[in-house]
């Protein structure tokens, strides 16, 4: 068959080799549902009995699935014969190790169109002959944030043309209707906030990373503001893996809390599968990430109309100016709680934040967009 892209397969294969599930490994699922949308025919490769092979199931696609990085390696050959069996010839792989496979076969099958999406900002350079071997193969090379873009660029072993700048996207359908006032009150209850309580949430993975620390000491300095009104806060995620350990930094942050006289201001809702209707639930969402290569939780709970304060660094900025939240310094929790300060005090700024931010994200960040500027660069190379 010819390169052409007019006999091109709409047929892709997904690769995720994760056993983790944050943003990195729930994107290839939602990209698989929003490309059968537009009449794709998706298959996945994960480890098996990880929530990535979940994802990629709960969609129909198609899935291969091993025991191990090292299984999926050692058994590159019988994965080429499952992609020349479906005729898929498109690839795109979403973590850095899963190159090690897809460019094994594209060496093989030198007409695969290999595509990669740097969903973490690579900062170390990575340029020793491995990665030179490896990120020869991509045809493009997605940067989802102007600053992963600058990081990748210094660091990745790329020619610029293959470098590109892309947004991630999300559904914004769960985000359309918005909630009644029982709905939204039953989903308040269950996660251990009042119905007069401004509630503040910070969703996402718990983790060291995500800067919860810095979040508590800035509530902690909240508590003695006596002029506030009534006030909740609320933990939306799960620790994995060491985080989740007896003594890991689950528990640490537990003490924490503890400590600064907050368990009772502090909930823990864990996973929830509703989290659009969470973060519509809530009045004020907080990311206080000390360097993010993106910042779903930010796109997320800015579609959700919550006032969004997020941190000063990374690719956070990109997505929140004045006229759409707040930033404060993710090393300074004095910052983070004069902010929340204001926005907790006064309803007017909440109110205008969270709909000239939603609507900037309706605008620029929706699922559908991303998939078809995914589309495009599938066929065209």
């Amino acid at each position: 068959m010819s390169g052409r892209a007019e006999d091109l397969p709409r047929k892709v294969m997904q690769i995720c080799l994760s056993r983790s599930w944050g943003g990195l490994e729930m994107c290839p699922g939602r990209i698989a549902e929003g490309l059968q949308r537009h009449g794709w025919e998706v298959h996945g490769l994960a480890l098996a009995g990880t929530r990535v092979a979940d994802s990629f199931d709960a969609v129909g696609a198609s899935t291969l699935v091993f025991r191990s990085p090292g299984r999926a390696l050692g058994s590159v050959l019988r994965i080429l014969r499952y992609l020349k069996r479906h005729d898929i010839r498109v690839l795109h792989a979403h973590k850095s190790s899963d190159m090690r496979v897809a460019a094994m076969l594209v060496s093989l099958w030198p007409e695969l169109r290999l595509f990669f999406t740097d969903h973490m900002g690579v900062k170390k350079p990575k340029k020793d002959l491995y990665h030179r071997w490896a990120y020869s193969k991509a045809r493009r090379v997605f940067s989802i944030s102007r600053a992963a873009y600058e990081w990748n660029r210094r660091a990745l072993p790329v020619q610029p043309g293959q470098l590109a700048h892309l947004y991630d996207g999300i559904d914004l359908a769960p985000y359309a209707v918005g909630l009644t006032q029982e709905q939204r009150r039953d989903i308040r209850h269950g996660l251990g906030l009042d119905d007069d309580a401004i509630a503040i949430a910070l969703p996402g993975r718990v983790s060291a990373s995500k800067g919860h620390r810095i979040w508590v000491d800035a509530l902690e300095r909240l508590q003695g503001m006596a002029e506030l009104p009534p006030w909740q806060a609320v933990i939306i995620g799960q620790a994995g893996g060491s985080d989740a350990d007896p003594g890991g930094f689950l528990d640490q942050l537990k003490a924490h809390i503890g400590r600064a006289g907050l368990s009772d201001r502090v909930n823990f809702a864990g996973f929830r599968t509703d989290l659009p209707d969470c973060l519509q639930a809530v009045e004020i969402a907080c990311i206080p990430s000390s360097n993010e290569a993106f910042g779903l939780s930010a796109i997320e709970s800015m579609a959700a109309g919550c006032a969004v304060i997020g941190s000063s660094s990374g690719a956070i900025p990109e997505l929140i100016d004045v006229d759409r939240g707040r930033i404060a310094d993710p090393q300074d929790p004095d910052a983070w709680a004069m902010a929340l300060a204001e926005l907790i005090g006064d309803a007017g700024i909440r109110q205008r934040l969270g709909l000239q931010a939603s609507d900037w994200v309706r605008h620029g960040f929706g699922l559908d967009q991303h998939v078809r500027s995914l589309i495009d660069y599938y066929t065209r190379g």
